[in-house]
This record gives C-alpha cells, structure tokens and sequence, in this order.
C-alpha cells in the first residue's frame, strides 16, 4: 500500500536513499548517515519504521512480566526432547506449508555487507560464498541476479530437504545468468562439511536467523564448520534475534525450552541473543565470536528466516528498509558463552578464531499505521574475520 494512502493527505519530503549499513559497532558514538530519527517534530504513525527509539518508559515492566510469565510455566522437561532431537523434521514442516512466494529476497544484505557486492563485479575474480540455513533462496538469489562476475561461485544449504528443493526449482538455479550456484542439504552442526565445500575454500559465509535456532550446546560445533570452510581472512556475516525483541516478549506459556529460547506453534526453535557487555568480553567469553544475532521492515521475524528460523506474519505496512543500533542494556549471558573454552569440538583451532568487525545491535520502532499498533523489534548483527 502506498505511504501517502495511509498517512493521508499530507506530504513528506523525498528522503534519500540509505546506502549504509543499518549497524554499526555498538561502541560507536554516532549512527550511521541516513537513519531515521522519531524527534519530538515528527509524527510518529507518519512512517512505518523509526530508528534508535529508546524502549517506552514501562517497558521493563512489560520485559519482567512477559518473562515471568513464561518462566511460570516452561516446557515440561520430560517433552524438550521432542523439539531438539529432529528439528530438520518441524523445518521440512514449515517449507512444506509456506513456499517461496511466502519469503522477500533480502536486498537489503547488499546495503548491510559490501563484501558480497564486491564479489560479483566484473573484476572481483574467483569468489566462493556459501549461505547456511538458506531457506528458500532468498538471500543467494538476489546476488545471483546482481552479480556481474563470471567466476562467482553461490553453495546453498540447509538441513531441510524441502527448503533444498525451493532452491533448486527455482528459475535462476537451473539457469543462472553469470556465475554458477549449486545446493546441498546439510546441518550446520554435523561432523564434516558440505558436498563441494573444502576446508579453507569459501571467501565469505552467510549467517542469517540461523544460529537462534540451534540449542545452545550446538553453537560451538557450528562455529568450528563455519571456521573451517572459510579461507584465511574470509568473512562471517550474521544477523539474528536480539534479546527482548517484540517477538520473545509475545511467547506465551508452555514455550519456553531454556533461557531465552523457544519452541514456536510449529515446533521450530529460536534463541535471543544478548550482545557481550566490556567486561564480559574482557573476561574472554566474546572469543566464540559467532556467539552472539532480517530485517526487512516489515518481516516481522524475518519471513526469509533460514532454514534455522521461522518467520511470522507480516504485521506493519511496508516501507523502505531503515534501521539503527544502540548500545544494549546490561544482559546475562547464556551459561555455555560465559565460559565457551570448556564447549570446544574436537579438532577446533585455538581461540580467538575471528576478529570481529562489526557487532551492533539493530533497535527500531515498527509502526502499523492502520491500527495504531507500535512494534519494538531488535536484531544483531556481526561480520567477522577468520585470523
């Protein structure tokens, strides 16, 4: 729907375009260029998304009483094997009833990494980027279409067979316009790696809602593949859930399976991250680095969630894609990072494994303009370099 047929008559003037990255470190005292700012002049149901909105006064009562409320009832202990033995099986589930249509490609991955749109120039040579948790193609496939060089090589995967075959049956797998991309399935936590992927060969890994839905004592095992695919000097990128986001806040009781994490209605996982506070990075529990969390607007979990994270329903009108970061509150981290040595796999290179670039946390205020609804989501997002 058109913003003016919602705001009314009243006309706003043509914004530019943002070209930079929604996030940027969370110890960086300015925003990046382009963000939209809710200041006392504006109107807030005059757009559909404002950035670096602090949280409103009474929302750590809403926080406190949500968690509370969970916690009075969590998965009974006797049931949680049910959710974390064969997710693979709840997330062929979930692809076999929402197909492609159901997803938006993630542009927006061309704004937030330049990495990736540096690969696919003419010049960029040969470049190899694997996506984890794919899903149904929705970040791959908008780089294939952007991509100008020849030499670009695209590996899919996802541990659901069904999510897998999306891809392949898609028009631009069976005909790429440059470039090749092939897909496997594949769990991100298994013992050896993908078909057609070699320790050391991948230049960049893509990572997006894909760790929330592992347990947390799989978040090493997935870090060492990550590790191991890529190149010496090749990049992580992630984005995922931010501890406190909207959607956590809405779990009722019976969901939840540990600390911050989740069984949704369809029996898929998610885990909320909390970003390391100085002195809990001080004390080493930051060097796993991809310990910590799509945004498109409107995607109200991201409904490009991987093949590691379900999606909801679109809940505000859309807009361009804006976003922002601030610094976090205080956070607890989940036990396993807190002392992340003791969880190495076997095999696993000595910590620090990555330097990390970027690690930001992503704050905005949706707004659903129709119904007066104000949405407070927050997402992480890290690149990260393999020393």
């Amino acid at each position: 729907m058109d913003s003016s047929t919602i705001a009314g008559p009243q006309s706003h003037p043509t914004e530019p375009k943002k070209s930079t990255s929604s996030v940027h470190d969370h110890a960086d005292e300015k925003p990046p260029f382009g963000s939209r700012f809710l200041t006392p002049d504006k109107d807030v149901w005059s757009k559909n998304a404002w950035d670096h909105v602090p949280p409103p006064d009474d929302q750590h009562e809403v926080i406190s009483s949500s968690l509370a409320r969970q916690r009075s009832k969590p998965v009974p202990e006797d049931e949680k094997h049910k959710y974390n033995e064969k997710p693979a099986r709840h997330w062929d589930n979930f692809y076999k009833m929402n197909n492609e249509n159901f997803f938006r490609d993630r542009k927006w991955l061309h704004t937030e990494f330049p990495e990736l749109v540096a690969a696919t120039k003419p010049d960029a040579g040969p470049k190899f980027i694997a996506e984890l948790g794919c899903g149904a193609g929705n970040s791959v496939f908008p780089l294939l279409t952007a991509n100008e060089n020849p030499l670009l090589k695209l590996h899919a995967c996802d541990f659901s067979s069904h999510a897998v075959k999306l891809v392949q049956h898609n028009p631009l797998y069976t005909n790429p316009p440059m470039g090749s991309i092939s897909a496997s399935v594949w769990d991100l936590t298994s013992d050896s790696l993908p078909e057609g992927i070699a320790p050391g060969s991948v230049d960049i890994v893509v990572l997006v809602f894909v760790l929330s839905a592992l347990h947390p004592r799989e978040w090493a095992k997935a870090v060492a593949n990550v590790y191991k695919m890529l190149k010496p000097g090749g990049y992580a990128v992630m984005r995922d859930y931010g501890r406190h986001d909207m959607t956590q806040l809405r779990f009722k009781e019976g969901r939840l399976l540990d600390d911050n994490f989740y069984i949704r209605g369809d029996k898929t996982r998610v885990y909320f991250f909390e970003l390391a506070t100085p002195s809990q990075r001080d004390s080493g529990s930051a060097e796993t680095v991809l310990e910590v969390e799509e945004a498109e607007t409107e995607e109200v979990a991201d409904s490009s969630a991987p093949a590691t994270a379900s999606p909801e329903p679109l809940s505000a009108d859309s807009d361009e894609k804006e976003a922002l970061s601030i610094t976090p509150p205080e956070g607890v981290l989940h036990p396993i990072l807190l002392d992340p040595l003791t969880n190495v796999p076997p095999g696993c290179p000595a910590h620090p494994l990555f330097l990390v670039e970027q690690l930001g946390v992503d704050r905005r205020l949706l707004v659903n303009r129709k119904r007066q609804i104000k949405m407070y989501r927050v997402w992480m997002q890290g690149k990260f370099k393999k020393l």
